[in-house]
């Protein structure tokens, strides 16, 4: 087996989603959310991800920005936060996110490899454009496939398709990294081999698929290509 191409997951696995709650929390002014933000950040993502799903099962998709905020007004609601202002705060820091502290070195390996890299995401692509320039980390990627251009959610297999017919490659020279269990999973069993960065040191999911590697970051991926 020969890797043709790296994608990655974009939002948890290169960009830190947490972000967005932590800095607003450290800002002078956000003493509520100081002691609620790691919460308020998990009930937001959960919600942007579970929103997807259900808008996918509903044949009711509408594109990633729309769930990232309905999910943050759930969370912002169950933390008894009615304050606008942090809500436009925190939205305006979704569009600034961080990339993880490994992720620009382990990208130039790649590139220094000749190994293609790109991104295969939920996410809009005027987000992903946004996240990727904040982050400083467009000049090693080869590509930004936003499930837009099929009109639904992962983990549908369209969305997988995507790589194959963009690169001309077959599902088995696409190593895939993604810091959803879930995602790793269905993308195993598209045929893709997968990188679960498995962050939080949590289960496998039951699922169709099972991650190849089960990594704790992503320093390892150029290793697992050139083998």
């Amino acid at each position: 087996m020969t890797i043709s191409v790296c994608i990655f997951d974009a939002y948890g696995t290169l960009f830190d989603v947490s972000a967005a709650a932590r800095v607003a929390a450290s800002e002078p002014g956000r003493e509520a959310l100081a002691g609620l933000w790691p919460r308020l950040a998990e009930d937001w993502r959960r919600k942007q991800l579970e929103y997807t799903w259900l808008r996918a099962v509903m044949g009711r998709h509408t594109d990633f920005w729309t769930v990232t905020q309905d999910g943050l007004d759930w969370a912002l609601e169950a933390s008894g936060l009615d304050d606008p202002d942090l809500r436009e705060r925190l939205l305006a820091l979704y569009w600034e996110l961080a990339a993880y502290p490994e992720v620009p070195a382990m990208l130039a390996r790649l590139k220094q490899a000749g190994q293609g890299a790109a991104i295969l995401s939920n996410g809009s692509p005027e987000m992903l454009a946004a996240a990727v320039r904040s982050a400083g980390i467009g000049e090693f990627l080869d590509g930004t496939l936003s499930v837009e251009s099929v009109g639904v959610f992962k983990p549908d297999p369209r969305v997988y398709r995507m790589v194959t017919e963009r690169f001309a490659c077959r599902p088995d020279e696409v190593l895939f990294a993604s810091s959803n269990g879930w995602d790793a999973a269905a993308a195993a069993a598209f045929g893709f081999r997968t990188a679960w960065v498995n962050r939080a040191g949590a289960p496998v999911d039951r699922l169709p698929g099972r991650p190849h590697h089960i990594l704790t970051d992503l320093t390892p991926i150029p290793d697992l290509a050139s083998t």
